[in-house]
């Protein structure tokens, strides 16, 4: 009998590399291209279609969010709550997602309701005709959500900081409540024509999806779906910053002030992409991160406070966002300039990169449970136009990368000079 010694720890293993799997990978004849992770297991899959976001028109900002939100709010033959009831019956469940690149429609479903289930969302895709009933509802629900909305610090400075970095374009946007007042049920019918076509789709299966699956998908969506269409005009306008970079917004009887701060951004398609994720983690990325340490743990100004990069197909951003009590807002953002600082003038100790090391490459493992959660990654990739290697190059820049390469990072890129700073409250 083997008894368990609690003196000695359990051994540790280290994450040796990742294994990704691949999809089968086709086109339908009209354009529309297709990718399939056959997981064969249970008999559940789930099946998206993603269409890119058209160009951003800055005086119909709300263009491309309200016609996603309202693709299964009624079709010539079925109203919103109809779609409901037949996706409800089969007990598998659909939703809409807006993305600042994409707009994607998704389907859960057990495999022997596909039959019943697909043309559903193919009349969601070729006959949506947004009710103008449903369109007043639209408006006046979200006009409501956005002005409560409002009233948080936190949301003011997120919105204040994407316009001010990104500008007047489709990642930069922040709806006022009286946009809403200009949708017009024509502008959503043209825009929904010319951008939920089959040369402007890319469909991804993942889960049990045999051969009977890739059948039942091509045959409900090649043919004639956007064979008569123009191409959908998908490319966005360049990025334009403004030229403050301190805004503040303030509220005189807020008991907390958010604080955005950051700048432009390099996305993954850049090489320094995964060497600043570590550099990244470091400083904001995890629980046991420096500002974490810092402004939580030790000087007690916030419950919490993080870092991240994002990474869009055009554009990309650096951001340290916190709520901290007003009274201590300038104390805080005098600590997040110290520890930015400190990654340029000291090397981070063997055993912190260490810890960073195995926290980002467990975390890499762990969201890989599953063939959905691989095909979620292959999407990153694919429409950020990268191949498979781009893992293997994380991975190994996670392992590898020394922490002289890390302080040469945060000189080249972390100027706080730079950077943009949003308060909103008191400062």
């Amino acid at each position: 009998m083997n008894i368990l010694d609690r003196k000695t720890p359990p051994q540790f293993n280290g994450v040796e590399n990742i294994n990704l799997i691949h999809p089968q990978s086709s086109k339908l004849d009209n354009g529309c291209n297709l990718f399939t992770f056959n997981s064969g297991g249970q008999e559940l899959v789930r099946i998206e279609w993603i269409f890119a976001n058209l160009r951003f028109d800055p005086k119909k900002p709300l263009l491309n969010v309200a016609v996603n939100t309202m693709l299964n709010d009624g079709t010539s033959t079925l109203t919103a709550a109809q779609i409901a009831d037949k996706i409800d019956f089969y007990g598998a469940f659909l939703q809409v997602d807006y993305g600042y690149d994409n707009s994607q429609v998704t389907l859960y479903t057990l495999t022997k309701h596909l039959q019943s289930t697909l043309p559903v969302i193919k009349e969601i895709l070729t006959d949506s005709i947004f009710p103008e009933k449903e369109l007043e509802t639209y408006i006046r629900n979200q006009q409501q959500k956005l002005q409560v909305s409002l009233q948080k610090n936190d949301v003011v400075a997120r919105r204040t900081f994407n316009k001010a970095i990104f500008g007047p374009t489709i990642y930069g946007s922040a709806a006022e409540p009286d946009d809403f007042k200009s949708l017009k049920r024509e502008d959503l019918q043209a825009h929904y024509k010319e951008m939920y076509q089959a040369g402007n789709c890319t469909i991804i299966i993942a889960g049990k999806a045999g051969q009977e699956v890739i059948n039942a998908v091509t045959e409900t969506f090649s043919g004639t779906w956007g064979k008569e269409t123009v191409a959908a005009d998908t490319l966005q306008p360049a990025l334009n910053p403004v030229a403050d970079r301190f805004i503040y917004v303030e509220k005189a009887e807020a008991l907390q002030s958010a604080i955005r701060i950051g700048m432009p951004f390099i996305n993954r398609t850049h090489p320094d992409f995964p060497a600043l994720q570590v550099l990244n983690t470091v400083l904001g990325g995890y629980f046991g991160s420096r500002l974490m340490a810092n402004i939580r743990e030790d000087k007690g100004y916030t419950y919490g406070i993080g870092s991240g990069l994002t990474s869009f197909k055009q554009a990309g951003s650096f951001f340290i966002a916190s709520e901290v009590g007003a009274d201590v807002c300038r104390a805080a953002v005098a600590e997040i300039e110290k520890e930015v600082n400190l990654l340029k003038t000291e090397l981070i100790p063997d055993e912190e990169l260490s810890l960073v090391r195995n926290f980002m490459l467990g975390s890499l493992l762990g969201s890989l449970e599953n063939v959905l959660s691989h095909a979620d990654k292959f999407k990153n990739l694919y429409f950020a136009d990268l191949d498979y290697d781009y893992y293997e190059r994380y991975t190994q820049t996670v392992k590898h990368i020394t922490a002289e390469e890390l302080q040469a990072l945060a000189n080249k890129y972390f100027n706080f000079d730079d950077f943009y700073k949003v308060i909103v409250g008191k400062y």
